[in-house]
């Protein structure tokens, strides 16, 4: 899987990455001490609102810098994006009022939805091979792990020797690391058509995600992936803390527990993809998640939880680390930043919903009751993934030009036994825009 970090842009992008991270995690620590520091008791709240900021400027921001993205130096525009990062993690110490917080918090995450996306379609076009870009995917998933097992570790180890305020500064230093890190290497050009509109180039990731069924199957995959990680994510202090009654460290142990699923996982999937298809990877990645959420309803222990959380980490690489095969096989790579777009900002459309669903319902009617909740949303994402995906995957949907003249293009590309009807590995124009629900 380490043999990817042979290639030296890769392996800056991927440092890159890790540094970011590692600032980010810094500064989900700080703001939860600056919340309580500036609202006290209503520190939940307020991080509630800001959680729900977050993902609103995922959704909504996403979109809309993939279509100016194209038209931009992909090096430049990386480097620009850490820099604003860094300046606003700047400014966070010195906040004095909660609507500043949602201010700041905005920003730093549009800058984020702008980033991320550009970030990951720079991978495909620098790692040729299906296989190598599987490593680099896997290695990607054990980045994200790494920061949610480590950043808390560190920041407890940092707040030992000096205030909270002081770990925005950490998170600074880890964006200007990264620009520093992207700057240092040439990345290949971002080729969109600069002949297409504005409007066209922002909707231009959707319509083609929308309209290619095995991204609609990935879709629902996420809707169930964002269904179980909410009972992680929202609920694990509340199990822990309050329905256990133990403290800060096991709570840590728990998170720990979900990360070390989703590493080993991550490790093993280059190999298990070599041998099965994304498809049933991801499907059987949603039937763990469905399952663990399910027992989740009837979870009475912290020893039963850490082994649910381990199950839910694995579900949760194995429903997550192929999509961004899904993604480039279904796009040129001109259209590769809008569709990546397109996967951040529908992808936090779920958590957007799945969020407030396990935190409210969590609330007021009970863990269990929101376990269930949530594992039936689980099983709504991943009987429509098998619906909207059917099987086998192929490198493209079938698909017919009935209305076309015989010797059009497209028909002299396809298969001479069924004219009429063939495969194009991805959308290669306006025409397949609107490709069938079927194969």
């Amino acid at each position: 899987m380490f043999s990817v970090l042979a290639n030296p842009i890769f392996r800056h992008l991927f440092l890159a990455q890790i540094v970011a991270l590692l600032g980010t995690g810094l500064a989900t620590v700080a703001l939860a001490l600056l919340a309580y520091d500036l609202a006290g008791d209503r520190a939940g709240t307020v991080l509630g609102t800001a959680l729900a900021i977050r993902m609103l400027a995922n959704v909504g921001i996403a979109p809309v810098a993939a279509a100016v993205a194209g038209l931009l130096p992909r090096r430049g525009l990386l480097v620009g994006l850490d820099l604003v990062r860094a300046a606003i993690a700047a400014f966070l110490p010195f906040v004095t009022e909660v609507w500043q917080v949602y201010l700041l918090i905005f920003a730093l995450q549009s800058a984020s939805a702008s980033f991320t996306p550009a970030f990951q379609a720079t991978i495909p076009d620098i790692v040729d091979d299906e296989a190598s870009y599987t490593n680099a995917l896997s290695l990607s998933r054990l980045a994200y792990d790494l920061e949610n097992l480590i950043s808390p570790v560190l920041a407890a180890a940092l707040l030992t020797v000096m205030g909270f305020h002081f770990l925005f500064v950490g998170t600074a230093i880890g964006f200007l690391t990264s620009a520093a890190l992207v700057v240092s290497v040439v990345l290949p050009a971002a080729t969109a058509p600069a002949t297409r509109s504005f409007y066209d180039r922002t909707l231009r990731g959707l319509r083609i995600y929308l309209a290619t069924p095995r991204l609609r199957g990935l879709l629902a995959i996420n809707l169930a992936t964002a269904a179980a990680g909410a009972i992680v994510i929202v609920n694990t202090v509340v199990y822990v803390q309050g329905a256990f009654g133990l403290g800060d460290r096991e709570t840590a142990l728990a998170l720990a527990s979900f990360g070390t699923g989703s590493m080993l996982v991550a490790v093993l999937l280059p190999r298990l993809l070599a041998r099965l298809s994304d498809r049933s990877v991801m499907l059987a990645g949603a039937l763990l998640l469905f399952l663990s959420a399910t027992l989740a309803v009837f979870l009475t222990g912290y020893a039963m939880l850490l082994v649910l959380w381990f199950a839910f980490g694995a579900g949760f690489s194995l429903a997550q680390v192929p999509s961004g095969r899904l993604l480039r096989r279904s796009a040129h790579q001109a259209d590769r930043p809008a569709v990546f777009a397109a996967q951040f900002a529908l992808s936090h459309a779920c958590w957007l919903l799945t969020y407030p669903l396990a935190g409210w319902l969590g609330a007021g009617a009970g863990l269990s009751v929101a376990a269930g909740a949530l594992a039936a949303v689980a099983a709504i994402g991943g009987l429509l993934a098998i619906r909207v995906w059917p099987g086998p995957d192929e490198d493209a949907p079938e698909h017919g030009h009935s209305d076309l003249a015989p010797d059009h293009p497209h028909l002299l590309e396809g298969d001479p036994a069924a004219p009429g009807r063939h495969r194009h590995p991805v959308v290669i124009d306006d025409l397949h825009a609107e490709w069938p629900t079927g194969r």
